[in-house]
């Protein structure tokens, strides 16, 4: 009797989608969120799966972070419908690029320091 079993991982797109102005580069773009996994086959039938990550990437500039495991389980169930962009750790710096400013209030954006918006003259947070 032969025996065919293994292991692998994946991944999987999870079914959300949030448009949101992107904290990175400004522009609107999607959040998505998907899970990667190991799991184990047995005649090419998967069994169970194990060691799941979950991550949200944006779509506009292609940056992407890792979420909690129980907030990637509640999006997975569909308990969470929209996430909050400050929760999440997006690493917006490109090391050969300048530092971006971004006003909370209004949008614009500027490589110069500034104490407050050029556009619409409320401070810069500190």
């Amino acid at each position: 009797m032969f025996l065919i079993f293994g292991v692998s991982q994946n991944e999987k797109q999870l079914n959300f989608r949030q448009r949101v102005i992107c904290k990175c580069c400004g522009q609107f773009g999607l959040v998505t969120v998907w899970m990667r996994y190991t799991y184990f086959t047995l005649f090419f039938i998967p069994f169970f799966k194990w060691d799941k990550h979950y991550y949200a990437g944006m779509s506009c500039c292609a940056k992407t972070c890792e979420i909690s495991p129980e907030l990637g389980r509640a999006v997975e169930t569909g308990k969470v419908t929209e996430l909050n962009l400050d929760d999440l750790k997006f690493d917006c710096r490109q090391s050969d690029e300048p530092p971006v400013h971004r006003c909370p209030n209004c949008g614009y954006m500027t490589g110069e320091i500034f104490e407050s918006c050029p556009k619409c003259g409320k401070p810069f947070p500190r």
